[in-house]
This record gives structure tokens, sequence and C-alpha cells, in this order.
């Protein structure tokens, strides 16, 4: 079993920054494809980033320029750092790894971190 969990959510004003983690635990052999999802109470899940292996990133209209991923193989973990926070990022945002151990691939998702922007 692969075990995510995020972390660095909070409270922000408008403007502001948070940087949220999301570290990989379990039986893990790679880690080929990274995302950050975030979902708004009402509103439908929406893809916010991504990150192959290859260090291709990929980020939603709503966040390009402001928000950037990143990993750190060493410790299976993937970062969303978000600048320029506004209101309508306040959502919980959930982090998704596809990789490969020993028992095949292997998907996995985590419970999510909440961020809210407000004044």
């Amino acid at each position: 079993q692969v075990r995510l969990v995020e972390s660095g959510g909070g409270l922000v004003h408008p403007g502001g920054s948070l940087r949220l983690s999301c570290e990989a635990s379990g039986e893990i052999s790679t880690i080929n494809f990274m995302s950050w999802y975030r979902q708004a109470p009402g509103k439908e899940s929406e893809l916010v980033a991504t990150l192959t292996s290859g260090g291709v990133a990929n980020y939603g209209d709503s966040v390009k320029g402001r928000f950037s991923i990143s990993r750190d193989n060493a410790k299976n973990t993937v970062y969303l750092q978000m600048d320029s926070l506004r209101p309508e990022d306040t959502a919980l945002y959930t982090c998704a790894i596809k990789g490969y151990n020993d028992n095949g691939n292997f998907g996995s998702r985590g419970q999510g971190t909440q961020v809210t922007v407000a004044s």
C-alpha cells in the first residue's frame, strides 16, 4: 500500500503564499506522475497541476503563473508552491500519484489539506 499525507494548508490573506507538501510512504519503487487537485464546496474537482517523472509540469489555466509544482525524489514528496493567492483559490487540495512497486502499477490519492484565502 502507498499512503499519501498532505500538509501545509491553512488560512492566508489574499496575495499571500502557501507551500503544500505531499509525502508518499509505503512500497514505492518509482513515482511516474504526480498531481494536485482541488475542490471547493459545491464545485467539481479541478486539476491544478501535474508533474511527470521527466520534469514536465502543466497547470490549470486559473493558476498559471502563480502556482508551481515540484518534487523531492529522495523524500518521495511533491510540493505545490502557491503565490498571489486569491479568495477563489479556497478549496480542499489533494495530491495523487501514479507509480510502480513490486506489486505492479499503483495509484494513490491523499485525504487533502484545506486552504482558505480570506481577509
